[in-house]
């Protein structure tokens, strides 16, 4: 028995620490599988919304620290019932996200590996069973080195560098991109249903004003410099005023400059007159938009519909630009 709760420690540690550090390298787009969560079709927690980065990146630092701390043996009575309430809570809502077919994607590990609603249930449901077994047999859980203090230091090293990462992801972009339109992607080819699927990686995707689409005419250009905001009244001014001069380095270069965002006229003609930017602003879906870049606003350039290069609004001056 020694050894069977000593395996299941590891392997419920390894794959707290994985799925911790995947949301870990994308807080923002965890953040919003959470304020699908907290809406009102769901849980009907819609104060919750505005709080969901702060609540995600408290939640990524978290687990990871618990797999740790499993590993370690560290903190036994904290460590077992942080553990054994998490995967309760977290078993309960995904088989309320598939039972009433929710939320589509559980956002367990990011876009690196997406799961279906069942699939994330039935996940957690193991994860339920050996964490109980770790649990009633707890007296086999023992520390990992001596003395007691080795394992505190661990954990605080392990819990400043979560900090220290996360905080550079959120200035700047995930350091792993596992989405569908990260650097080298030939969007033409991700609009097309991949073998066995009936959806395509890019999807709800195009650039539409009221004249029509200008999807293909925009993807036929050499060069392109996309400007993504997906939501206009979110954005963040400094944000605008960074990428100021990366706009006019483009234009200059030869680039044809134009935005994506979900935003409405009204918001549209307001940043325009704001900072003097005359580029055409494009219409598409918001969650399209959100995938593209984790950054409000955010710049991509775009050279014969191949995505060529990425950038948070606090890199552009890092923009390469031909």
């Amino acid at each position: 028995m020694k050894a069977i709760v000593g395996i299941a420690r590891i392997f419920v540690g390894i794959f707290f620490i994985i799925s911790g550090f995947i949301k870990m390298n994308d807080p923002v787009g965890f953040s919003y599988k959470l304020q699908e969560y907290f809406g009102e079709d769901v849980l009907n927690l819609p104060f919750l919304q505005p709080f969901a980065l702060g609540i995600a990146v408290f939640v990524v630092i978290y687990e990871l620290l618990l797999g740790v701390m499993l590993i370690l043996g560290y903190r036994k009575k904290f460590t077992m019932w942080s553990l054994l309430l998490m995967i309760i809570f977290f078993t309960f809502l995904t088989f309320y996200s598939a039972y009433f077919n929710k939320v589509t994607d559980c956002g367990c590990f990011g876009d690196a590996l997406p799961l279906t609603p069942w699939q994330s249930f039935w996940k957690d449901v193991v994860l339920l069973v050996l964490i109980l077994l770790i649990f009633i047999k707890g007296k086999y859980f023992k520390p990992l080195f001596e003395p007691s203090s080795a394992n505190k230091w661990i954990v605080f090293l392990v819990f400043i560098g979560c900090l220290g990462f996360t905080y550079h992801v959120l200035m700047h972009l995930p350091a792993i991109d596992f989405r569908a339109y990260k650097e080298g992607t030939v969007i033409r080819e991700g609009m097309q249903p991949k073998e066995g699927e009936i959806i395509p990686p890019i999807h709800d995707f195009g650039f539409y004003n009221r004249e029509g689409d200008d999807t293909d005419e925009i993807l036929d250009e050499e060069k392109v410099l996309l400007v993504v905001a997906y939501n206009l009244s979110k954005s963040e001014n400094q944000g605008w005023s960074k990428i100021k001069s990366a706009v006019q380095k483009a234009e200059e270069n030869g680039y044809r400059v134009v935005a994506l965002s979900a935003s409405g006229p009204t918001e549209t003609n307001q940043v325009k007159e704001t900072y003097g930017f005359n580029f055409p602003f494009y219409f598409t879906d918001e969650t399209a938009i959100k995938t593209i870049v984790r950054s409000n606003p955010g710049l991509v350039t775009i050279e014969d519909g191949v995505i060529i290069q990425k950038v948070h609004y606090n890199d552009a001056d890092d923009l390469e630009l031909k």
